[in-house]
Order: C-alpha cells, then structure tokens, then sequence
C-alpha cells in the first residue's frame, strides 16, 4: 500500500485511483509511476523569494528536485521509471515563477534510479543527468550523517496548495517539525509500514502544513553548523496532505549518501560539500546610467583566509544585463571584477561565479558592487551570498 500515496498524481486513468487514495479509499495499488507522470504544492506555504533556495529544479513529469552537481539533478525514484537512457525530461531551473523568461532549462540524457527503491531496504532517490551543466549552478549538498535528521526543516516546491489541488506557478516554501519514528508509525495505520532508517516524518501533527501532489522528489533542507543549507530528505509520500496526525514521508538522505555520491561519481560528477554561507537578501536598486550601488555582507566565524574557489553567487534583476559591472569588494578594498558591461540584451542576472580569493583574510564585510554603466534600463540587486 506504501506506493498508493506516493506524491506522485497519475494520469488518464490512474487518476481515479491515487484521487481516491488520497480520499483514504484506496484498496488496490496504482499503476507504476512513470516518467511522464505529474506529480503532488507546498500546503500552508508562503511563496519563495528569487534566490532565496537557488539550487531548486521543476522537473517536467510534474516532480520537484534539487542541482547535485552542475549537471546532476536529485529528485524521487518514483518519478522516473528505470534506470537507463532518457530525453524525455526538461529541468526548469534559477527561477521561482516557472513562466519567467530568465528560467534556464536542460534536457535529460540518463537517469540512475536506486536499485534498492520499493524493496525492505527503501530508497526513493535517483539521478537525472542533464544534457549540458548549467555552469555556476547552485548546489544543494546532502547530508551524510544523520546529525541533521532532527530539528525543524524547510521544504519547497511548486506542487498543490490543498489535497487533491491544482499544481502551482510559483515555487512555495514552508518549516515542518521533525516527528520521531514512533510517533510517526502511531499517527495513523498508514504510517505501520515504515521503514525508521530509510524515511523520516515531518509536519505538524495539528495538521495545515505539508508538501503534497507535485512536490515529489523535491529538497526538505535545514541549516548545518556552519549555516549553509544541508538536504536531509527527498519528498516520498504521505497520507493525503496536511491532515492532522498525517506527517509527510521523506527519503532518509543521510543512509543513502554514500550510494549518491557514488552513482553521481559514476555519471561524472562530484558532489559539493556543505560550505558556509553569508547572504543578503535585501533589495538594492540600481540607478540608470549612475553611480555604482553596494549590498554588504559581513563574514564571521571562518578561519584564515578566504578559498581559492570562493562562490559568489548574484540575483539581479535588470531588463538589459549588458549595463552592468559587478565586483566583488573584498574586506582591504581588493576588487575582482565578476562582469564587464557587454551588448546582452537579455534581462537579469542570476549566476553563481569563482573567484580566487585566498590573498584574502575571510572575515569581516564584503560587499557586491553594481554599476549601470548606460542608459535607458534600470534594475535592483535582489539577493547575493557568498560561500567557503
């Protein structure tokens, strides 16, 4: 019965079923999930700021997922159908509205889906490789102890609002509490099956908060002891959505870890470690053809200096990239130039650039430095973070 509520919604007729399971009338399994399938919105969210969870991927068979590497996406098992050469999936990425025109999309080439999924053992992960990367990508690190398996967590996705609702255009964002294994299998009979080190329970127990249809496969993350964000879970299943005493099931990534990283070795990538984070996500408005703005962020708590690799990672919008300068203002007054004016007229700016900054000592204020250089356009920084 596990697979009757996977968060995954069928079509055709399939359809009747998994709406009736999530009515608590199901008796009889739906069809296998497949690749083309849409998926279960965050319930009881508040929509997500451009860049706040920059690494967030809308999957087009209705999933949610997360950028491993550049160019691997982890998402659900249950969303793609087996292991082996695919073309049939586009990843939406670096946007929060899947309409804006500065989204960013790839095609699949090849999904690993966990060998173990659907057996004792549990696994409701797998890999979906891109056809290109998606150069300066942000990065969702996995957690590979379980020292972050409690707590309250975030989750995002672009699922329904309300059990049996309509997928949604902007990516949604919510905070469920960790809810033990004991807890968890007394909720409710549905919960009897569950498989304590493979699935963790999140949600309020009063109930009007949760992920459902369309958010399968997506992140539920938290801050590590650092302060940068860890993903302890892949969005699996549930008993409808937000329904009191019915928590949310996700993929324990903890135990998986080592199965991850080795598959996305195996596809040719290397998945990033957790960093430390800094970020500013107030608005800062860029004048037309004027002086130069700054938006501060201020490092504590790094030893020495500053990483050769150190990730700079911008939000701008503006409707014509090619105005802008952007630097990079070290704690001494240093500058490295991230971006030169050029004739681009595509809008916005959201990427993530390397700088080498190891001459320099990490902690104290940093600050972004943005110049539009010509007239006629105007925009604002939205949100930048630096990571070490």
């Amino acid at each position: 019965m596990r697979d009757t509520l996977r968060r995954t919604l069928a079509l055709g007729t399939g359809i009747v079923a998994v709406l009736a399971a999530f009515a608590g009338h199901a008796t009889a399994a739906p069809p296998p999930p497949d690749a083309g399938t849409p998926t279960p919105m965050v319930v009881g969210g508040t929509q997500a700021a451009k860049g706040e969870f920059p690494w967030m991927v809308r999957l087009s068979m209705g999933c949610g997922g997360a950028m491993l590497t550049e160019q691997l996406v982890l998402t659900a098992a249950h969303c793609v159908s087996r292991t082996g050469n695919n073309t049939s999936i586009t990843a939406t990425y670096g946007v929060v509205d899947l309409q804006d025109t500065s989204r960013v999309t790839r095609t699949s080439t090849y999904v690993h889906r966990s060998p173990t999924y659907d057996t004792a053992t549990g696994g409701d992960w797998a890999i979906i490789k891109l056809g290109s990367p998606i150069t300066g990508a942000a990065l969702l690190p996995i957690a590979t102890t379980a020292a972050y398996n409690t707590g309250v967590f975030t989750v995002a996705g672009w699922g329904a609002t309300r059990e049996g609702g309509g997928q949604s255009r902007y990516l949604l964002k919510a905070n469920v509490d960790y809810i033990d294994d004991t807890t968890c299998k007394n909720s409710d009979p549905y919960y009897a099956d569950l498989i304590p080190a493979a699935e963790l329970c999140a949600g309020k127990l009063a109930g009007g908060v949760d992920t459902c249809q369309g958010d399968s496969g997506g992140p539920m993350f938290r801050r590590d002891n650092n302060g940068a964000w860890v993903q302890v879970g892949i969005v699996s299943h549930g008993n409808g959505c937000a329904r009191p005493d019915n928590p949310g099931v996700y993929t324990e990534v903890s135990t998986f870890a080592a199965a991850i990283n080795q598959a996305a070795a195996n596809l040719g990538g290397t998945p990033q470690p957790p960093g430390k984070v800094f970020e500013n996500l107030d608005d800062v408005a860029i004048p037309d053809a004027g002086v130069a703005v700054y938006s501060n962020v201020t490092v504590t708590g790094v030893t020495g200096n500053a990483p050769s690799t150190l990730k700079v990672g911008v939000d701008i919008k503006h409707s014509y990239s090619g105005d802008l300068v952007i630097d990079l203002v070290a704690p001494d007054g240093s500058t490295y130039r991230l971006k030169s004016s050029s004739s681009s007229s595509t809008p916005n700016v959201v990427t993530t650039y390397t700088v080498n900054a190891s001459s320099e000592v990490a902690n104290g204020t940093w600050r972004l430095k943005v110049q539009d250089v010509y007239s006629q356009d105007t925009g604002y920084v939205d949100a930048w973070r630096l990571t070490f």
